[in-house]
């Protein structure tokens, strides 16, 4: 059954774990069918309470930080695929205890720690950049000119050093596999030269495959023919939004209904600043259940506005069917990938509590309430 909106607290994050499920299950089956490993990117999604049943489809997870890399030891009990633009010396030794994979932005950092590497065991790799991205927002373009994110090709017509095992590029952001297509063809054409010497690929993330419209099958074919060319490769990919894709909202409350030269503001008890800041960055407008996303005439108009001070701290017009009233619940959709990672408590404002939904049960879980005390212990 569908989630119980009276059932949950508000302001709260709501995990629907039946459809985590759908999408692991269509990505396990895009490894197994493409024979490659597909692992978790902790900065799309990092609910660690679900990192035993994400594991159960999965082949691991990769980390861009010391407490990330620890936090997929310590919760899903296997070592991380770790990659960072630059590590911190004092934080490299721990790192090395939570990976089986390091992969390092530029030829100078690899240098740096190659000699602490051997003898490790760990896997050590380089990004680079194959100089071709889709993406239109700057922001998450890795491949614009002057990216500081990995190693051109023409740095490497010396060849790559002897320790070097694997090669990483990420240069999609929710993309399609006719993106990666274009991609790989400018990531071979730039460095297959050094594919003799490797063991593995890493395709990077982006690959959106749980969107609807998304063509598997072509991913599939794109990804088995990769290997056939290269037989002795392992091929990774890391998708950060596919695996929560649509599997959760963002529960709210009206607070209070303000008008200024005609625009009415509905005011939240959450935060686009705080608690969505993609939806600012990128930008995109989300979703609300039971409202039009495009304001239309005749029906009521309200701006969605955010509990903290920022004047910024809002959404353009959604049109409803009837008046909104202070006390109403609002439902943000698709607000559990990219949204609860990259939350804040900026003015204070109250985190949302963390929840699942069991579709069989029809019951809400409760997993993080949070209180003054965690404002406070991230300040001194």
């Amino acid at each position: 059954m569908p989630i119980d909106i009276q059932q949950v607290p508000s302001p709260a994050y709501v995990l629907e774990q039946d459809r985590l499920i759908k999408n692991l299950e269509l990505i396990k089956r895009v490894q197994d069918e493409a024979g490659v490993s597909i692992i978790l990117a902790l900065k799309g999604f990092a609910m660690w309470r679900v990192f035993p049943l994400v594991y159960q489809y999965l082949s691991g997870a990769t980390a861009s930080s010391l407490y990330e890399a620890r936090l997929i030891y310590e919760e899903m009990g296997c070592k991380a695929h770790t990659y960072s633009p630059a590590y911190q010396p004092g934080d490299f030794e721990e790192i090395m205890r939570y990976s089986s994979h390091i992969t390092f932005n530029s030829l100078t950092q690899y240098q740096r720690y190659a000699r602490q590497l051997e003898g490790s065991g760990i896997s050590a790799g380089l990004r680079v950049n194959p100089e071709y991205s889709k993406v239109e927002v700057d922001l998450y373009n890795p491949a614009a000119p002057g990216s500081r994110l990995g190693e051109l090709s023409q740095t490497l017509e010396g060849g790559l050093p002897g320790g070097i095992e694997g090669l990483h590029f990420h240069t999609l952001c929710e993309s399609s596999s006719f993106d990666l297509e274009k991609v790989l063809a400018a990531f071979e054409a730039k460095f297959s030269r050094c594919f003799a010497q490797l063991k593995w690929v890493n395709f990077g993330g982006g690959h959106l495959m749980t969107r609807k419209g998304y063509d598997t099958t072509h991913l599939i074919e794109l990804l088995k023919s990769f290997r056939r060319r290269y037989p002795h490769l392992e091929v990774i990919l890391e998708p950060g939004s596919a695996i929560a894709w649509e599997t959760g909202v963002l529960v709210s409350t009206v607070l209070d209904i303000v008008e200024n030269h005609g625009i009415k503001t509905a005011i939240l008890d959450v935060s686009f600043t705080a608690h969505m800041p993609d939806t600012l960055e990128m930008p995109y407008r989300p979703r609300i259940t039971g409202a039009d996303t495009v304001p239309q005439p005749g029906k009521p108009c309200y701006r969605m506005g955010g509990v903290s001070c920022l004047a910024g701290d809002y959404m353009t017009e959604y049109s409803f069917d009837r008046e909104l009233a202070v006390g109403d619940l609002i439902v943000l959709e698709d607000m559990i990938h990219y949204t609860m990672v990259k939350t804040s408590m900026f003015n204070g404002v109250k985190h949302p509590d963390i929840c699942i939904w069991h579709e069989e049960e029809g019951t809400l879980e409760l997993v993080r309430s949070f209180t003054y005390e965690d404002y406070k212990g991230r300040l001194s």
